[in-house]
């Protein structure tokens, strides 16, 4: 069976396979003349997931952190920061044990997925019934929508620093085009090359940041101030619970894996590589730059003119696009399924059938170009639910019974081996998330987006654009 097609099917036939299905094509792979296509394009290792989830983890949100250490302080930024980080890697673990389950039980029941994507609704679906699916396909497609919009949003943010003879709004109808091309790309097998670069791109920015941070050094009469307002301070943990939340597409990445089993610890790994991307960054940009971040959500704007300002900025870029598509994709198999052309053999086909999925993002990337604020609103509103809440209690109730946890696929994990332990545990992230996540910092950021509206408008040309000779702003 070549890469390709077998991009386009379900890869892994039965939980209880060994790896052989994967070794074996690998095999083939490695004695073929023309194995570096599939090489490049065709990925369902336990590496191509980390770097997937990594890859993911960390896009355009890096040049927001220093901003939310601007609002809450640097001992604050550090510690939600790390708790955060703990938490959603622990939220994606439970998401990864509802996929086993789900997909043990419907193995049983010889139930075939070859050329059908698992996703994380149909999971809810099986395992809780219809009402579960609506609400995970209501919050998980909202958010990608939303994560998506985020991403065009953030290339014109970008390339303004580069060239500003174009004003933002311009710049998002040139990216919106570009980023529509990520229908060709048919699932999470063929981001192989993509998540790998995509993760160089994110750690030479971070340390491109930490380090002209530090040589730059402390502005004249810098003051760090924060948290001075409860709103503020709202404002930047739910942009932080945002960045550690980017696990909507655990379960696809999964399904794209010759043996999902191996993917239990993966988001926590590669969590931990991304606090030495975060961490050093957020904390270098804030001490150089204190205050000044309040209005300089995007921290390329404060950082002088430099080529390798410039390279960061280019590199970002390219990796908006790569985590546009890994946001899109999902959306992307949703539409298909509805319009009946999930299973269809032709990329060509299936990419013209994707195409109205880019329409409303590009939209709504132009109408709330609000860099940075839009992060916070989509984290309190959004994110609190998908990725923290709705898995604790999926997880609650798909094992509330005796005989579901004995029958369980997956046991409880060696460093919490007590079902009492895990329930407490879910019971505090769902109570916690929603009065601090979704309570105050939905208030904060819904409260500072609306300032937004209010001081740029909607449709804002250019948003938070230093007067310049060379453009033209409203």
């Amino acid at each position: 069976m070549s890469g390709e097609k077998q991009a386009e099917e379900a890869i892994v036939p039965s939980l209880n396979d060994t790896m052989e299905h994967g070794e074996k094509d690998e095999e083939n792979e490695d004695h073929s003349i023309f194995s570096v296509k599939s090489f490049l394009w065709h990925g369902g290792s336990v590496y191509d997931a980390w770097f997937s989830c990594a890859s993911n983890q960390v896009a355009q949100v890096l040049l927001t952190l220093p901003y939310s250490f601007s609002q809450m302080g640097m001992l604050s930024g550090i510690i939600l920061q790390i708790f955060y980080g703990v938490l959603g890697s622990w939220t994606a673990y439970l998401i990864s044990v509802l996929y086993l389950e789900y997909r043990s039980r419907k193995e049983k029941e010889n139930v075939s997925f070859k050329n059908h994507v698992i996703q994380w609704f149909e999971v809810l679906d099986g395992l809780l019934g219809p009402y579960w699916k609506a609400i995970g396909l209501a919050f998980n497609c909202t958010f990608l929508l939303f994560g998506s919009v985020i991403q065009l949003i953030a290339c014109a943010s970008n390339i303004y620093y580069i060239n500003d003879k174009l004003d933002k709004r311009t710049w998002t109808y040139i990216f919106g085009a570009c980023c529509a091309t990520t229908v060709f790309i048919p699932s999470f097998h063929n981001y192989r090359i993509w998540s790998f670069l995509g993760l160089g791109m994110t750690t030479y920015t971070a340390w491109y940041l930490t380090i002209a941070a530090l040589v730059h050094g402390q502005v004249e009469g810098v003051t760090h101030q924060g948290p001075t307002k409860l709103v503020l301070y709202f404002t930047g943990a739910t942009n932080i619970l945002y960045t550690f939340g980017g696990h909507a597409v655990t379960v696809e990445i999964m399904h794209a894996m010759w043996k999902p089993q191996k993917f239990k610890y993966l988001y926590l790994l590669a969590t931990l590589y991304v606090f030495t991307l975060t961490l050093p960054s957020a904390a270098a940009v804030y001490w150089a730059f204190g205050d000044q971040l309040l209005n300089h959500s995007n921290a390329f704007s404060l950082l002088p003119r430099s080529g390798w300002r410039d390279a960061a900025v280019i590199l970002m870029l390219i990796h908006q696009f790569i985590t546009f598509g890994f946001a899109c994709t999902p959306l992307y198999f949703v539409w298909e399924k509805v319009v009946g052309m999930h299973d269809t053999k032709s990329i060509c086909l299936r990419a013209v059938s994707r195409l109205p999925v880019v329409i409303p993002i590009w939209f709504l990337a132009i109408i709330f170009p609000f860099f940075g604020p839009i992060n916070s609103a989509v984290g309190s509103l959004l994110v609190s639910f998908t990725v923290y809440i709705i898995p604790a209690m999926a997880h609650m109730l798909t094992y509330k019974s005796a005989s579901a946890r004995k029958n369980a696929a997956e046991k409880p994990p060696f460093f919490l081996p007590s079902w009492t332990a895990i329930y407490a545990v879910n019971a505090a992230i769902v109570i916690w998330v929603f009065v601090v996540g979704f309570g105050l910092g939905g208030w904060a950021s819904m409260t500072n987006f609306i300032k937004q509206v209010d001081t740029f408008g909607l449709f804002a040309k250019c948003y938070q654009c230093p007067p310049s000779p060379s453009s033209k702003h409203n």
